[in-house]
């Protein structure tokens, strides 16, 4: 299935915003409708906070604007696979749906796909692939 391309230049756009705050670049937004109603991305350092991962904060500001932190209607796209804790989150707030760019390396198979009900759908855009991979290399080079 073909991810729209407006997406996807804005969850990298975000995980550019995190790795300038010294974050693990992770980009995620919300969508309704075909609109983007929130965005987040990962501020866990610069917070100080292990669950300001970027998909929980798009989901605490969609609810905040919808009003419901029941999203049936709703999809998230983030450029990472999520971790378990995300995953939960996702499927508590009824996501049934979920687009990332590329796979969590560091992510056990136990944690893969934790929920059944979470529709997870790796895209397969190999040019935004590349350039995300591309940044979360160069993030990790640089901090060894």
């Amino acid at each position: 299935m073909f991810m729209n391309n407006k997406f996807l230049n804005e969850i990298i756009k975000l995980a550019e915003k995190a790795e300038k705050n010294n974050c693990v670049p992770v980009g995620a937004i919300v969508v309704k409708d075909n609109k983007i109603i929130s965005k987040g991305y990962n501020k866990k350092e610069k917070t100080n906070n292990p669950m300001d991962h970027a998909e929980i904060i798009a989901i605490k500001k969609a609810s905040k604007k919808i009003k419901n932190w029941r999203m049936p209607d709703c999809e998230i796209y983030v450029t990472m696979k999520p971790c378990a804790m995300c995953q939960k989150v996702i499927a508590e707030s009824r996501i049934m749906k979920v687009h990332y760019l590329i796979d969590n390396k560091k992510q056990s198979s136990t944690t893969n796909n934790i929920l059944n009900k979470i529709n997870m759908q790796k895209e397969n855009e190999r040019i935004y692939e590349i350039n995300y991979t591309k940044i979360i290399t160069n993030f990790f080079k640089k901090r060894r």
